[in-house]
């Protein structure tokens, strides 16, 4: 997410203490009506989200899957940073090409000269003064299904089926709490039982979604919402960095028959896997976290090959896309040495 999940210099842990994430984001919201003096407009907002960020990688999934690639632009900043921000180091001149800075810092110091938290991704920046409208990342995929949907591309699914609006909130409470966050517990525990407790809590919600998925094609409902993105991106990341990395080693995905059976089946699923960059992935973890990996040597493992094998899903019934149709054609694509998918 940041410079600082949020550490400072590389260091990420703090010896005697369990990790607690900074949840104070930018709470203003780009909407229809422009409440806080963001209205939506095609053009207006760029969208700054790494790709080896797991938060940042829920918008780009969500962005391509409700076909907002004309109206929201996409800024990519490279896989490591320092203590002060991410930077634009994989754009010619090391610059974003269309906000024109190498830092995402530098949009955030345009919002606030002295602002006070971690620079974190994804952010959405108004073009028309260089500034960030918000970070607020779980808010802002909510906002893309439900604020933009005048620009949404026809066929694009409903993320937020209203008939499981309550379901959808439960699940995604306990899965950011005990998953998408819990795999950061473990990883940046400061104590033995701050570990121990992070792990024994992380997998009692695995072994929860282990069963829930043996009988059921999809998180809630029998469509792909925004509940399977918010999974997907912790999955995807787990064989290359959190079992290792983070010390999330009882088991390693390719070891649970239903969740790795489900995140195959969403990896195949366009606008999902063809949004992920697992040499990217990689390189973030491994080599921004220097307390945790001091030499700063990126693993060349595991194998890739074994995300495009048939996952026999398809049998628990359930429609990906619901009424609506994919995604089209990739309009960002990953490196094709970076993905088992072979995209160019």
């Amino acid at each position: 997410m940041t410079n600082a999940e949020h550490g400072q210099g590389g260091k990420y842990s703090v010896k005697g203490k369990e990790f607690t994430r900074d949840t104070r984001y930018i709470t203003t919201r780009v909407t229809r009506e422009g409440e806080d003096g963001f209205p939506v407009e095609p053009g207006r907002y760029r969208l700054v989200a790494a790709r080896a960020c797991p938060w940042a990688n829920r918008t780009i999934i969500v962005r391509r899957l409700l076909g907002l690639e004309d109206v929201l632009s996409l800024g990519l900043p490279g896989p490591t940073h320092d203590a002060r921000s991410w930077t634009f180091d994989l754009d010619p001149g090391g610059r974003d090409p269309v906000l024109g800075i190498e830092r995402i810092q530098e949009a955030y110091f345009k919002r606030d000269p002295e602002y006070p938290r971690g620079i974190t991704v994804p952010a959405i920046v108004d073009t028309t003064t260089g500034a960030v409208a918000t970070n607020d990342f779980a808010q802002i995929t909510l906002d893309l299904s439900t604020q933009w949907r005048e620009y949404h591309r026809p066929g694009a699914p409903d993320l937020l089926p209203e008939a499981h609006r309550a379901e959808l909130d439960e699940v995604n409470q306990r899965v950011f709490t005990d998953v998408n966050n819990g795999v950061y517990r473990c990883g940046f525990a400061g104590t033995q039982q701050a570990y121990d407790s992070a792990y024994d809590r992380l997998w009692a919600a695995v072994d929860w979604l282990e069963e829930r998925l043996t009988t059921r094609r999809f998180l809630v409902g029998d469509t792909i919402t925004e509940a399977d993105v918010r999974l997907f991106t912790t999955l995807v990341r787990w064989d290359p960095v959190y079992h290792g990395h983070f010390k999330c080693n009882r088991s390693r995905l390719t070891e649970l028959p239903a969740l790795w059976g489900y995140a195959r089946d969403l990896f195949q699923t366009p606008g999902f896997g063809d949004t992920v960059d697992f040499a990217q992935i990689k390189e973030h973890y491994y080599v921004v976290h220097k307390d945790i990996n001091p030499t700063g040597i990126v693993p060349k493992g595991p194998d890739l090959a074994n995300w495009v094998t048939p996952h026999g899903r398809e049998a628990l019934g359930g429609r990906p896309f619901g009424d609506g149709t994919p995604p089209g054609p990739v309009r960002e694509p990953v490196d094709p040495a970076h993905t088992p998918l072979g995209q160019s």
